[in-house]
């Protein structure tokens, strides 16, 4: 199992309703993308980490493991506008607003990305993917996501299993054995999901799979206040961030 989905069933918010988890997550998320960077972005950011260290209690390691990689690509993003291609100063010059454009970039796709992961990390995929058929997905589409979210756990752990017998061998001692290596964990994957989904098909069969795979969903109900407590603080943060711009900048 893949950090971020330990955490989600773990997380302290792992029994609520992922609708009210969606709306913050996304509500968060959204907000980001539409207020201006500076300083809705920053309070967006500052709002959503306080929810996820402190209610929802994700432990600052495993949340900054997660969050470099959507960050990486957030500052991979915001590079390219330092630089103008063309023009009079030369092939490949500074931009004039280079580095305020790369900046609001940044704090902007950063703050949207830390609302999808206060979602990831207090909802597991196995909550979410059976109740998207009362939301009119069709149930074919919903089941064939669920074997491979399954199906995609027990390939990781036969590349770790595979990837571990490899360096007891020593296959990892120089380059040239690191690419056999590599080369042998590719082909032994592709042979392994061809005999996984053989049998995950033999054993639907014999346990009657008609075409619907039923899967028990844990109870849940909407909570009215902690809705409401979401739209408050998507409120104040518009508000605050509006008049922050207006009075302050």
């Amino acid at each position: 199992m893949l950090p971020i989905d330990a955490a989600a069933h773990s997380s302290r918010w792992r029994r609520r309703h992922p609708c009210e988890k969606a709306v913050l997550g996304l509500g968060l998320t959204v907000t980001a993308v539409c207020l201006p960077p500076w300083p809705g972005a920053v309070l967006v950011a500052a709002a959503t980490l306080t929810v996820l260290l402190g209610p929802a209690g994700v432990a600052p390691r495993r949340l900054w493991r997660a969050f470099r990689v959507p960050l990486g690509f957030c500052v991979t993003g915001a590079v390219p506008l330092l630089f103008a291609v063309g023009g009079p100063d030369g092939l490949v010059a500074l931009a004039p607003n280079g580095p305020a454009d790369a900046g609001r970039l940044l704090l902007r796709t950063s703050a949207a990305s830390l609302g999808v992961l206060l979602f990831a990390f207090t909802t597991p995929v196995s909550d979410v993917l059976p109740r998207l058929v009362k939301a009119g997905v069709p149930p074919a589409v919903v089941d064939v996501a669920l074997v491979m979210y399954r199906i995609s756990f027990l390939l990781l752990d036969a590349v770790g299993n595979v990837r571990q017998a490899q360096a007891a061998r020593l296959g990892h001692t120089s380059r040239a054995a690191a690419w056999r290596s590599l080369a042998g964990l590719g082909a032994t994957a592709f042979v392994r999901a061809f005999d996984r989904a053989s049998r995950l098909q033999a054993g639907l069969a014999g346990r009657g799979y008609d075409g619907t795979l039923r899967v028990m969903v844990p109870p849940a109900t909407v909570s009215r206040p902690f809705l409401l407590a979401v739209a408050a603080l998507l409120s104040g943060i518009v508000v605050l961030t509006l008049t922050l711009e207006r009075y302050v900048l």
